[in-house]
């Protein structure tokens, strides 16, 4: 039995690869004529594409209207009711013609001011995501707590409380109808 020639097998292996490349080659050839695109295949793939894009902004904007609402919902009653909790406190000292009053007038228009900046800033923040109602009803709010704030600081203790009360109304009113706007937790 012989064993094989390693250099002749190698030889032969080449062999076989040239002339199959050549065979190969030769198979090839060039189509003649000019490519064309079909106008109606154009027109698809542009609806398509501009329909996706649609999409993908419509998405995006509806994440950020979320999250809007969101951001804006969820720290509105603690940062308003600090407001009521310090507004309270002050009408209790005024009733009471207690020693702290003007501690308490203060510590309230201070509150009051407070609230109305950090819900101001969150609107703001919102860069029109929040949906035109919502932050209108916000913005009501920031105006109502400013009027009371400036009411607050007027009072003394013989001030007539007829304009406290009005603006005490409106901020519960402005108060109200954010919540109720807001979705519930």
């Amino acid at each position: 039995m012989r064993l094989l020639d390693v250099r002749r097998l190698g030889l032969v292996c080449a062999a076989v690869a040239v002339t199959a490349g050549m065979v190969v080659a030769g198979c090839a050839e060039q189509v003649p004529g000019t490519a064309t695109t079909d106008p109606a295949e154009v027109a698809a793939y542009q609806t398509s594409a501009a329909a996706s894009a649609s999409a993908a902004a419509s998405s995006k904007a509806a994440a950020a209207q979320t999250k809007a609402i969101s951001d804006n919902c969820t720290q509105f009653p603690t940062t308003t009711g600090a407001g009521v909790t310090a507004f309270n406190e002050f009408v209790t000292a005024h009733d009471h013609n207690s020693p702290d009053y003007a501690d308490k007038r203060e510590a309230a228009a201070t509150t009051l001011d407070n609230a109305a900046t950090k819900v101001e800033t969150g609107v703001t923040a919102a860069a029109g995501a929040l949906p035109a109602d919502l932050a209108e009803k916000f913005t009501a709010y920031v105006v109502a707590a400013r009027e009371l704030s400036a009411e607050t600081r007027k009072m003394t203790y013989s001030s007539q409380v007829t304009r406290l009360n009005d603006a005490s109304r409106k901020i519960n009113q402005a108060r109200t109808a954010v919540h109720d706007a807001c979705p519930s937790r």
